[in-house]
Parts: C-alpha cells; sequence; structure tokens
C-alpha cells in the first residue's frame, strides 16, 4: 500500500495511491489517490470515499516527523571508504531536525555558509508506534513502511566542524517522499533493492541494499536501546558510494526498486 500526503490547494491530506509503476519509477497515468481520514499513524487506514486523479495533487513529504530523523554514518563499506574512514564497529548515529524535510519536487536550498554541497540517496524507514528496546526479530512490528530519502550534507562543514549537526541540518536538507511503501519486509532490502542517485539525468550512485553493513532490524534495536522511537520518525539507513556535489540549478533524482522516484531541484538559498 502506498500512502500519501498531498494538497490541492488546500490543507494536507493523506491519501493511498493506486497505480502501476514503471521502469523509472513513475506512476501510470491513470494513478489515482483515495483520501483518508486523518493520519493513518494514528487512526488506521480509513478511506473517506473522495478520490483523485494523481496528476491532479501535489504531493508533499509523506511524513512530517513531530519528533526526529535519526541517520546511520558509514553503513555501506564502499561509501565508508570513499571517505576515506572505517566501517564503524555499530551504528554510527547522528540527528537530523524534523525542519529539515521537505517533499518530492521542493527545492533544496543552498545556504551561503557552504562551498560544497552534497547529495547522498538513501532508503529510509518510518516508525509507526512509540517503542523502545525492540528486539531486532520484533522490528516489523514497530515499522509502518518505506520512502526514499536524500542526506544532503554540506560536505565542507562537515570537515570543518567533526560532528554532523550543521552540516546535516540545515532546512531543506532532508527531502523524502514521494510516498510510504506499507507493503513491504526487512528481508526485501536484505535480499536487495537497487538504489540510484541522478544528477541532471547522469548516474552517479548505483548500489544495492543488500549492501547494508548493519540491516534495518539492527537498526530499529540499536536505535530504540538508544531512544524511544514515535510515530513518524524516521530513520534514514546510510548511502552507498558515488556521493559527490550539487550546484544551483541542478536536479537530483533517487530511487529504490518498488519506492519510486524522489526528485528534487536546488536553488540559492533566499
Amino acid at each position: 500500500m502506498r500512502i500519501a500526503r498531498f494538497t490541492t490547494g488546500g490543507e494536507p491530506t493523506y491519501g493511498v495511491i493506486t497505480g502501476d509503476l514503471d521502469e523509472y519509477g513513475q506512476l501510470s497515468d491513470d494513478a489515482v489517490v483515495a483520501e483518508l481520514q486523518g493520519d493513518p499513524l494514528y487512526a488506521g487506514i480509513t478511506p473517506t470515499g473522495r478520490e483523485a486523479k494523481l496528476s491532479d495533487v501535489r504531493l508533499i513529504a509523506p511524513v512530517l516527523p513531530r519528533s526526529k530523523v535519526v541517520a546511520v554514518g558509514r553503513n555501506y563499506a564502499a561509501h565508508a571508504a570513499e571517505m576515506g574512514s572505517e566501517v564503524p564497529e555499530e551504528p554510527l548515529l547522528f540527528m537530523k531536525p524534523n525542519t529539515s524535510v521537505i517533499g518530492p519536487g521542493d527545492a533544496i536550498a543552498y545556504p551561503k555558509q557552504t562551498e560544497d554541497l552534497h547529495y547522498e540517496g538513501e532508503l529510509a524507514v518510518v516508525i509507526g508506534r512509540i517503542c523502545r528496546d525492540v528486539p531486532a526479530a520484533q522490528a516489523t512490528d514497530v515499522i509502518f513502511g518505506y520512502t526514499i530519502a536524500n542526506d544532503v550534507t554540506a560536505r565542507d562543514l562537515q570537515r570543518k566542524d567533526v560532528q554532523f549537526t550543521r552540516a546535516k541540518g540545515f532546512d531543506t536538507f532532508c527531502p523524502l517522499g514521494p510516498w510510504i511503501e506499507t507493503d513491504l519486509d526487512p528481508q526485501d532490502f536484505s535480499d536487495g533493492r537497487r538504489l540510484q542517485t541522478y544528477l541532471n539525468g547522469d548516474l552517479k550512485q548505483d548500489g544495492s541494499t543488500a549492501d547494508l553493513i548493519f540491516d534495518i532490524p539492527t537498526l530499529v534495536e540499536h536505535i530504540s536501546s538508544v531512544m524511544t522511537l514515535l510515530p513518524g520518525d524516521v530513520i534514514l539507513t546510510g548511502t552507498p558510494e558515488g556521493v559527490g556535489p550539487m550546484e544551483v540549478g541542478d536536479e537530483v533524482e533517487v530511487s529504490i526498486d518498488g519506492l519510486g522516484a524522489l526528485t528534487n531541484k536546488v536553488e540559492k538559498r533566499k
């Protein structure tokens, strides 16, 4: 089931999208969105009976985390190597504020404080209920679904500050979307889903979720042993090799098999 947040010009609402994905991760022209009552994270899946063509609505971030985005660094060995770093012995965690979240089609703002802004395509996990100290074997019980993320990073500030808060915390630095897919299991990603990032149509990252060092259940167990996770919290699972710079005017697209494609342009921060 594909859960989306959308607007027709008024207040955002949630809906279920139906339609087939083509080879580029785009939905068919006859795709529709069936409106839901309230927030499905709290109210469940209850249709209102109203529908709209997907082409007549604007998709926005499929979840607006009320609490936090927890990200994992160096969770692909090849990416750790390209950054000149060792593979961590346990998941390397950092946080992105919920104010960094934007949706598909929204602009990534290039801040004046950086001269080296990078894309990082990632698989994102959306938490479905309050949880703490979740055993890996029970991770599926607390996962609502999966979406696509771009962990935008000011690489020069990351090097300068050592820790990641400023480099990864600017407004617009966490594009999410285009929807949440609920009918998948962590094993689907351990078996391998292709993750690709394109910059202005040129392929830059071409990885597989099978190469995650710490798989999704392990991440849920580890993170929930540190902090309570709330409905709508997002876990970014790490990026494969091939990260690189973006410039004002560029368009970046991240796609994951079965999850669609997330596209954003880069604009100068106003």
